[in-house]
């Protein structure tokens, strides 16, 4: 499929899990991918026959950097994945202002400063396509509805949701197309350290935490990397061309609840 032909991605945490994927699916439409992450992404990279950079998306200048990579190795960008994230559990009395402020540096900010340095970049060249450029920005189930021990995750992935709208109207004229991402509970490499953390707080096997994460879900199971990777390639294609400011919530009917 080449529905991306001769456009540039920017996928921030792309070493592993839903970047990795959204890299994949990206790639398969024609798209030329940048995966960007604090750990080695080589061959995350090479998977897709695209180009790795080192990139922490809390820092500016890291984020400047990314950037011009981009357009330095493929001649602009044209999307941008925001996926780049923490997640932990922690009842609030346990939570310190340290780790909360760490969430939301990473989780907020790290988007905030992708809106701000990606979007002029991709705005040179929306004209070029009918669906213009598009930014994709993963929030989470948690973005929409509460959760125990989550306080700070609720808090980041919330301010996801609501930046993702402000900057789709912001952008809107220069022809930017903004949305977000809502996973349920996705069987990833993040969610399986969560897990290893319940089973050694709690100590429930493996197999019932599963189990556990999987009925939360009508669908019962859980999400896959290619369910999210799959909606992010939609919303970053001309298919979505007049969808912008939108929530696509891909969780197994969780918050149909």
């Amino acid at each position: 499929m080449s529905e991306l032909a001769g456009r540039v991605a920017l996928v921030t945490g792309g070493a592993r899990g839903l970047g990795a994927a959204a890299a994949k699916a990206l790639a398969a439409k024609g798209a030329k991918v940048v995966v960007s992450d604090v750990r080695d992404g080589e061959e995350a990279a090479a998977a897709v026959s695209g180009a790795y950079v080192k990139h922490d998306v809390t820092s500016e200048e890291d984020w400047i950097a990314a950037v011009k990579f981009a357009k330095d190795t493929f001649g602009g960008l044209d999307i941008l994945v925001n996926n780049a994230g923490v997640f932990w559990m922690k009842p609030l009395p346990m939570e310190t202002i340290e780790d909360f402020r760490r969430m939301q540096q990473i989780n907020v900010e790290g988007v905030f400063l992708g809106l701000k340095h990606a979007i002029p970049a991709i705005a040179e060249r929306a004209h070029q396509w009918d669906g213009g450029g598009a930014v994709v920005n993963l929030s989470s189930v948690a973005g929409i509805v509460g959760a125990p021990n989550l306080i700070a995750y609720n808090a980041s992935k919330g301010a996801v949701r609501l930046m993702t709208k402000s900057a789709a109207l912001e952008f809107a004229p220069q022809k930017v197309r903004v949305n977000s991402v809502h996973p349920g509970i996705i069987d990833t490499p993040m969610m399986a350290d969560a897990a290893k953390v319940i089973e050694a707080t709690t100590g429930q096997g493996s197999n019932t935490i599963r189990t556990q994460f999987a009925s939360r879900h009508p669908l019962g199971r859980m999400g896959r990397d290619i369910d999210v990777a799959n909606a992010v390639a939609f919303l970053a294609s001309d298919a979505a061309a007049f969808v912008t400011g939108a929530e696509l919530v891909v969780d197994g009917g969780m918050t149909a609840i």
